[in-house]
C-alpha cells in the first residue's frame, strides 16, 4: 500500500474523484501472475551459452568496431569475425577500455582488435588482413552527422576526419575485395560526402549496392532506432530484410524490473507523469532521466524505446551518470533502468559480458550496432545468396 501513496497524491493533484482513487486501489492491491517465459518478448536471444562455429565459418573484418555490437549479430548468425578495428583519438582511454572488453568477448572466435585508426591501418596497406574475406562491415563515427549534433549548429558539420575515414574504408575495399560490404551510419550520412567517396569505390570495384533508412523497431527491437543500412555484394542484388514482429520495451525486459534498484522521478519526471496520466490510464512507463530543457520523454510499456544514447549514461565530462533512466509502475513503484535492462533493449545477447564501469558499458550499448538487428541483417544476406546460387 505505501507504493500507492504517491500515485493517489498524483490523482488528487489532478483533479480526481474518490471513486476514481478507490477504483485504483483496488486495482494496485490485486495481485498480477508473474509474466510466462512465453509472454517474455523472443526477439533476443536470453541464453547465457555463446554459439560455437565451425572451422569453416565464413569470416569478417569490422572497421569502428566499438564494443562489438556488430561481430554479436555475425557469431549468432554463424559468421566468424577475425579482425576488428577500434580506436578512437579523441577518447582514447574509452576506446581501449572498450576494445578490451571487445577481446574479453570474442577474442575464443579468434578475433584479433587492431588499436589503431582505420586511417591509420590503411596507411599500412591493411597489413596481415586477409584478402577476399566473405564481410567487411564499417560503421563510421557518426557523431558529426547525429540529429543531435546538426540540430545544435543547424548543419552537418563534416570535417576532414570523416573524409579520411571514408576514404580508408573506400581503400579497404579495394584492397581487401570482400565477398559482401555492409555499412550502418545515422540517416543523415547518405547526404554527406563521405558516403558518396564510399558509394563511388563499391560502383568502381562493381559491387551491386541496396541501402535504405530503417527503424530497427520494425525489426523486433524493444527501441526506436532509426539507422542508415547498405548492403552491397559483388554480382548478387542482397535487398535490405523486411522486419520481424515489434516488441514494447516493457515486454522485454520485464522479467528484470523486479531485481532494479528502487528510484525516486526527479520533477521533471513528474511533470511528465502527470501529463500522461491527464489524458491517459496508469500503464507502465519508462521516463528519461536526461533531457535537457525538455520535459523528459517517457514511453508507455507497449512501445518501443526511444533511442538508447551513450550520452544517457555518461555527463559531458565523461563521467558515470548514476541513473540514466526510471521506471514507472501503475502501482507507484520506480525503478532505476539497470545496464542488464539497456542492453537488452538494444539487443544485446545474454552471453555478451559488459564491464562494471557505467559509462564503458553505456558507451558501448550507445555506440553499437543492435545485435538483433545485425543477427537478422546477416542471416538474410546468406540466405539470399543460397537462394540465388541455386
Amino acid at each position: 500500500m505505501t507504493k500507492t501513496v504517491p500515485m493517489i497524491r498524483t490523482l488528487q493533484h489532478l483533479g480526481a474523484t474518490r471513486e476514481d482513487i478507490t477504483t485504483f486501489i483496488k486495482k494496485a492491491k490485486s495481485k498480477k501472475p508473474s509474466p510466462k517465459i512465453s509472454d517474455v518478448c523472443k526477439n533476443f536471444d536470453s541464453t547465457k551459452l555463446k554459439p560455437v562455429l565451425p572451422d569453416d565459418a565464413p569470416i569478417a573484418i569490422v572497421l569502428f568496431a566499438g564494443g562489438g555490437g556488430i561481430e554479436a549479430g555475425m557469431v549468432q548468425a554463424g559468421i566468424r569475425p577475425v579482425i576488428a578495428v577500434e580506436f578512437d583519438p579523441t577518447k582514447p582511454d574509452l576506446s581501449r577500455a572498450i576494445a578490451l572488453n571487445h577481446h574479453h568477448n570474442f577474442s575464443e572466435y579468434g578475433c584479433k582488435v587492431i588499436q589503431q585508426t582505420v586511417q591509420e591501418v590503411a596507411r599500412l596497406g591493411f597489413l596481415g588482413f586477409p584478402r577476399h574475406p566473405d564481410y567487411l562491415h564499417a560503421s563510421p563515427v557518426c557523431a558529426n552527422f547525429s540529429q543531435a549534433h546538426t540540430a545544435k549548429a543547424g548543419i552537418a558539420l563534416e570535417t576532414a576526419d570523416d573524409l579520411s575515414a571514408a576514404i580508408a574504408v573506400a581503400e579497404a575495399i579495394r584492397q581487401l575485395q570482400p565477398r559482401v560490404f555492409t555499412l550502418e551510419n545515422v540517416p543523415r550520412y547518405q547526404n554527406s560526402q563521405s558516403f558518396s567517396i564510399i558509394l563511388d569505390a563499391l560502383e568502381q570495384e562493381g559491387y551491386s549496392v541496396n541501402y535504405s533508412v530503417v527503424n530497427m523497431a520494425d525489426f523486433g527491437l524493444p527501441q526506436a532506432r532509426r539507422r542508415l543500412v547498405l548492403v552491397a555484394n559483388r554480382g548478387l542484388s542482397v535487398a535490405i530484410p523486411s522486419g520481424a514482429k515489434s516488441c514494447g520495451w516493457y515486454e522485454a525486459i520485464v522479467h528484470l524490473i523486479p531485481t532494479m534498484p528502487d528510484s525516486q522521478l526527479l520533477p521533471k519526471q513528474q511533470q511528465a507523469l502527470e501529463k500522461f496520466l491527464t489524458g491517459n490510464a496508469p500503464t507502465p512507463l519508462l521516463i528519461e532521466r536526461v533531457g535537457g530543457r525538455k520535459l523528459p520523454k517517457y514511453k508507455p510499456g507497449s512501445h518501443p524505446a526511444n533511442t538508447i544514447l551513450r550520452s544517457h549514461f555518461t555527463d559531458h565530462k565523461g563521467c558515470n551518470r548514476s541513473k540514466f533512466a526510471d521506471i514507472w509502475l501503475p502501482d507507484g513503484t520506480v525503478k532505476s533502468l539497470s545496464i542488464e535492462g539497456a542492453a537488452i533493449l538494444q539487443g544485446f545477447p545474454g552471453w555478451y559480458e559488459f564491464p562494471k564501469e557505467t559509462a564503458t558499458a553505456g558507451s558501448i550499448i550507445g555506440y553499437s550496432v543492435p545485435p538483433s538487428f545485425a543477427a537478422q541483417l546477416f542471416t538474410h544476406i546468406q540466405k539470399n545468396e543460397l537462394s540465388q546460387k541455386d
